[in-house]
C-alpha cells in the first residue's frame, strides 16, 4: 500500500510491510524521531511533556498507544486526550504548557489510513526545517531511550473538548445570544468520528437544535470522509426532510467545515472561509490569506471590505506563516479550513461554526441567500494517480514553460492565472497524486479547463 513521509508528519495505510505502510514499527520509529527532536530542542529544561489525541479511526487506539508508550520510553510525559480533534489538541498544547503535540489522524483519508500530525510548543504545525530534521532522525534510527527511573509518565485528560468549546464561546465575534435568538435547526454529519462528540455539544451550548447524522464515533465511515458534494447526498436529503436551516459537515479530525443550504444544495466548502471572513471583516477590517488552490472569492470579498489578500503555498503551516507576516485577521484553506488567530493559528471547524452561525444570525437571511450574495466562482478538483516512473517535477516545468506568457506562480507546483479562470497543478503532500484544481465562472468551464490540462499533462508525461 502506501507510506508517505513528509515535513508535516507520517501518513500511511494500516497493515503490510515495514517502511511500505504505517506499521507498528513505523509508528514507533517516527514517534521516536519526534521525541528525540523535542529532547534536543528542550535540552537542559528538565522533564518535558507532549499532548496526544486521536480521531475515531479503528486503528487510532493502537497507533496512539504505540506513540504514547514510545514517548514515555524516551522519558517524556504524555497527556492523552483520547478521542479528540485536531484543533482541540492544538488548543491544549499551550494551555498545558507542553513542548509539543501529536494528533493521530489521517484527516480526510479513508478508514484504512492513519497518520501522525506533529505540533510545536505553540500548538502549531512544524515548519519545513523542523520537519526535515525529524525525517533525518527517523532515517538514522539513532535513538537512546530512558533508563527505568527516568521513564516518562502517562496521564489521561478528557476535559479538553469542553475547554475547547468554552474557548470558542468566549470569542468576541461569536455572538452566542444572537445565535440563540435565531433558533436555528441544524443537521450534523460527523462521518462517525469525533465531530459527532464535539459539534453537537457546541451547538447545544449555542442553543441550536441538532439533528445527528453519523455522529457515533466508531470509526466506521458511512461514506468517503472528505466533505465534497458527491459524498454528501444523505445529509442533503436529511436537511430537506427535517426542514432544517442548514447542514453542517466535518471531516474525521474536525478541522474542515462544509455547509449545506436549506434547500439541500451545497454552500460550497470554498465558501465556508469566504463567509466567515466576510463576517469578521465586517466587524474588524484587516487582511486575509488563503492558499493558491483556494477560490478568488476570498480575494474579492477582502478587497470589497478594504483589506489586502495574498495567497500562500498549500499547507496549513504555509498559510499560518503568511498570515503572521501580513498580520491577517482571518485566513485558511479553501477546503473548509478556517484559521482565526483570535482563537489560535490552526484550522478549526468549531470556530468556523461559531463565526458562520453568528454571521447568519446577524444578517437574518437564509443560508442559500447568503451564498448567493457572494461572487459566483465554480471549481473543479481532479487528480492524476502517480506511478514511480512519472517525473512530476519535469511535467510541472514543461507546463510552466508552455504557459510562460500567462501570470504564473511556482511557489507550490504551478499556478496559471488566466483572465477569468485559473489552474493549479501540484504534487500532493498526503497522497501519491498530482492535484489538478481549476476555477472559472461556470462549472462547465471549470470542468472543461481541467480536462484540457489533464490531456496536456498526459501528452507530455
Amino acid at each position: 500500500m502506501t507510506l508517505i513521509k513528509s515535513i508535516s508528519g507520517i501518513r500511511g495505510t494500516i497493515g503490510g510491510n515495514v517502511n511500505d505502510n504505517l506499521t507498528p514499527l513505523d509508528a514507533v520509529k517516527f514517534a521516536s524521531a519526534y521525541g528525540v527532536w523535542l529532547l534536543k530542542r528542550n535540552a537542559g529544561q528538565g522533564k518535558i511533556k507532549v499532548v496526544i489525541g486521536r480521531d475515531a479511526r479503528i486503528s487510532g487506539k493502537m497507533i496512539s498507544s504505540l506513540v504514547s508508550n514510545t514517548l514515555v520510553g524516551l522519558g517524556i510525559d504524555v497527556i492523552d486526550l483520547g478521542l479528540s480533534t485536531t484543533p482541540t489538541v492544538e488548543v491544549a498544547v499551550p494551555l498545558e504548557k507542553a513542548s509539543g503535540g501529536i494528533i493521530v489522524t489521517a484527516s480526510h483519508n479513508p478508514k484504512q489510513w492513519n497518520a501522525l500530525k506533529l505540533l510545536n510548543e505553540k500548538g502549531e504545525f512544524l515548519n519545513a526545517r523542523e520537519g526535515n530534521l525529524i525525517l533525518e532522525y527517523a532515517a538514522s534510527e539513532n535513538f537512546q531511550y530512558a533508563a527505568v527511573d527516568a521513564l516518562g509518565t502517562y496521564t489521561k485528560n478528557k476535559d479538553y473538548i469542553q475547554k475547547h468549546i468554552d474557548e470558542v464561546l468566549k470569542l468576541e465575534l461569536v455572538d452566542v445570544e444572537a445565535i440563540k435568538e435565531a433558533g436555528f435547526k441544524v443537521v450534523v454529519d460527523a462521518v462517525n468520528s469525533t465531530g459527532g462528540i464535539v459539534i453537537p455539544q457546541l451547538l447545544e451550548a449555542l442553543g441550536v437544535e441538532c439533528i445527528k447524522l453519523y455522529c457515533e464515533p466508531n470509526g466506521e465511515f458511512p461514506h468517503n470522509p472528505e466533505p465534497l458534494p458527491h459524498h454528501l447526498e444523505e445529509i442533503s436529503k436529511q436537511v430537506l426532510k427535517e426542514q432544517a436551516d442548514l447542514g453542517i459537515v466535518v471531516d474525521p479530525d474536525v478541522d474542515r467545515l462544509a455547509i449545506v443550504n436549506e434547500d439541500g444544495s451545497m454552500f460550497g466548502e470554498e465558501y465556508t472561509l469566504v463567509a466567515c471572513a466576510d463576517y469578521v471583516l465586517s466587524k474588524k477590517p484587516g487582511n486575509t490569506v488563503s492558499n493558491l488552490s483556494s477560490s478568488r472569492a476570498l480575494r474579492d470579498v477582502t478587497r470589497s471590505r478594504g483589506g489586502q489578500y495574498e495567497a500562500s503555498a498549500v499547507g496549513e503551516v504555509n498559510v499560518v506563516e503568511l498570515m503572521k507576516r501580513n498580520e491577517a485577521i482571518i485566513g485558511g484553506e479553501g477546503n473548509g479550513g478556517i484559521i482565526y488567530p483570535a482563537a489560535h493559528y490552526g484550522r478549526d471547524a468549531l470556530v468556523g461554526v461559531g463565526l458562520f452561525l453568528s454571521h447568519l444570525a446577524h444578517l437574518k437571511i437564509s443560508c442559500k441567500s447568503l451564498r448567493d450574495s457572494y461572487p459566483a466562482y465554480f471549481m473543479s478538483k481532479n487528480k492524476i494517480e502517480l506511478t514511480p516512473e512519472i517525473d512530476v517535477d519535469g511535467i510541472l516545468k514543461r507546463m510552466a514553460d508552455k504557459y510562460a506568457k500567462e501570470e504564473l506562480s511556482t511557489i507550490d507546483g504551478v499556478k496559471i492565472d488566466f483572465e477569468t479562470e485559473w489552474v493549479h497543478l501540484r504534487k500532493s503532500n498526503t497522497e501519491p497524486i498530482i492535484r489538478v484544481y481549476t476555477e472559472s465562472n461556470s462549472q462547465a468551464a471549470a470542468d472543461q479547463l481541467a480536462l484540457r490540462i489533464i490531456e496536456e499533462i498526459k501528452e507530455i508525461a
